[in-house]
């Protein structure tokens, strides 16, 4: 059989219509002359009696992927064996039904970033919270102490909970922001790890956990992973993005066992108040829910009072607090986060046993790393300062960029690094962002992908970048916008 090129890489294959994709099984149907009302196994399979006279078929058709249609060469065998690897016993792997509702729209928009960027385009990066992306630096003495823990040769397995040193300074500290009736504590691979294991020990399929919304996509995960269900609540844009205390209290079933607090929060960037956490505790008591305090960020607080851990004011309540050494310490990567659990003893023990044992089963978090945790908290904090300057002025700019361009409104965050202002335009809020990504070259995540009232539209912007690759990035956002929504 004779090699041959299609020319153009574009071009639709012969016998379809101008401006539709083939699938691969059409496109081996169309090339071998092959019936494509067949199956994909009689397809591949009268394709592959004819590759052996094959040397050099190539084939261009478009592909789907993130950023639309996309040519892409592919041999004819390769488009043989991906579709079916033995013409006659492929058995398709299938993923679990219940990773449907698993999204994570913070790395999925990256998807297309890396895409533009292989192409030569210089992205402006407002998408993902890691602040050694820009010019912020690990504490010299925190990598210190990983390197003498390494070198002193702790790099073995570690306790199951932590070494006990970790497991000291956290107790420490927790008892410093007032948590009293401290029942356990345990370091894991990052917060992520943390919610992972602590929403596993407590629900069970069919059962649901309250959650913000908008709210860091995590938590859902999690909970459709183990097919359980999100209940979304209410933050009130119109107030601050305070949790809407009444629609948490509507929201409570039969089958609701605990709620979520990001406090700081991420995406908004808002802190709650006193009188809202109290709040929050008194419906939790009330149902006999557990908390799950997330506060990553409760170091971070740009304006006004310091934070308010949950758990120290609802000293009678199950409380699982978060938090970790990647936010506010500046060591993502190293994945150091732990659970704080607090509360009646009595009422904790079968929960604390279940998730005892998944820690146990998962033997432990990375041991040289948690030497960290001491000179982290109890060591010097002079880096603090600065970070949190850094943060008010870019806060500061994003806030007054936000307001000046057209259809876009803004709730001033006072925590953490994020701000999730709205945005008032017909097409959706991805729609948006990927147009944004695609002509400006700025890379933000949509509003739908952390969750949203009916109705509204949203962008999360990670304020982490310095105040000249902000100042490029919202005039990019000014652009685009007044290209096409003016």
């Amino acid at each position: 059989m004779q090699g041959h090129d299609l020319k153009s890489r574009s071009a639709p294959i012969a016998g379809t219509p101008e401006g539709r994709s083939k699938t691969r099984a059409e496109a081996i149907a169309s090339l071998f002359r092959v019936p494509a009302d067949l199956s994909s196994d009689a397809i591949a399979l009268a394709a592959c009696r004819q590759t052996a006279q094959i040397r050099c078929v190539r084939v261009h058709f478009r592909i789907p992927d993130q950023g639309g249609l996309t040519p892409a060469p592919y041999s004819v065998r390769y488009l043989v064996r991906a579709l079916m690897q033995s013409p006659l016993d492929l058995r398709v792997v299938k993923a679990a039904a219940r990773l449907e509702h698993v999204r994570y729209a913070i790395r999925d928009m990256a998807v297309l970033a890396d895409q533009l960027a292989g192409e030569g385009k210089t992205i402006l990066p407002l998408n993902i919270g890691d602040p050694l992306n820009f010019d912020f630096q690990t504490p010299p003495h925190l990598i210190g102490a990983v390197e003498k823990a390494m070198r002193d040769g702790k790099n073995g397995y570690a306790p199951s909970l932590g070494i006990p040193e970790a497991v000291e300074a956290i107790h420490g500290e927790a008892e410093r922001k007032g948590i009293r009736h401290i029942q356990s504590v345990f370091l894991t691979a990052g917060v992520s790890e943390a919610v992972d294991v602590c929403l596993t020990a407590l629900v069970d399929a069919g059962e649901n956990v309250l959650t913000p919304s908008p709210e860091y996509p995590l938590y859902s995960a999690v909970l459709a992973k183990l097919g359980a269900e999100p209940n979304p609540y209410l933050q009130d844009e119109s107030n601050q993005w305070e949790p809407d205390l009444a629609d948490i209290a509507r929201k409570v079933d039969s089958k609701t066992r605990a709620i979520v607090v990001g406090n700081p929060n991420n995406p908004t960037g808002s802190v709650y108040s006193r009188r809202t956490l109290e709040g929050i505790a008194e419906i939790a008591r009330r149902h006999d829910l557990v908390i799950f305090a997330d506060e990553i960020y409760d170091k971070l607080i740009l304006d006004g009072d310091p934070h308010a851990s949950l758990a120290a004011l609802a000293p009678d309540l199950c409380v699982v607090t978060f938090n970790g050494l990647s936010k506010a310490y500046l060591v993502p990567g190293w994945r150091v986060g732990w659970g704080v659990v607090s509360g009646n003893a009595a009422a904790l023990r079968p929960y604390l046993e279940g998730v005892h044992q998944l820690l146990r089963a998962r033997l432990c978090s990375n041991q040289p790393q948690q030497y960290a945790v001491r000179p982290a908290l109890e060591g010097p904090q002079d880096h603090l300062a600065e970070v949190r300057s850094k943060l008010r002025a870019r806060r500061d700019l994003t806030v007054e960029a936000c307001r000046a361009i057209p259809h876009l409104s803004c709730v001033a965050p006072r925590g953490a690094f994020y701000a999730f202002p709205r945005i008032d335009v017909p097409d959706s809020d991805e729609e948006f962002v990927k147009g944004l990504l695609v002509e400006k070259h700025v890379l933000a995540v949509h509003g739908t992908g952390f969750g949203q009232a009916p109705g509204t539209k949203h962008l999360r912007i990670v304020f982490l970048p310095d105040e000249a690759i902000l100042r490029r990035a919202y005039e990019g956002l000014r652009a685009f916008m007044a290209e096409h929504y003016s």
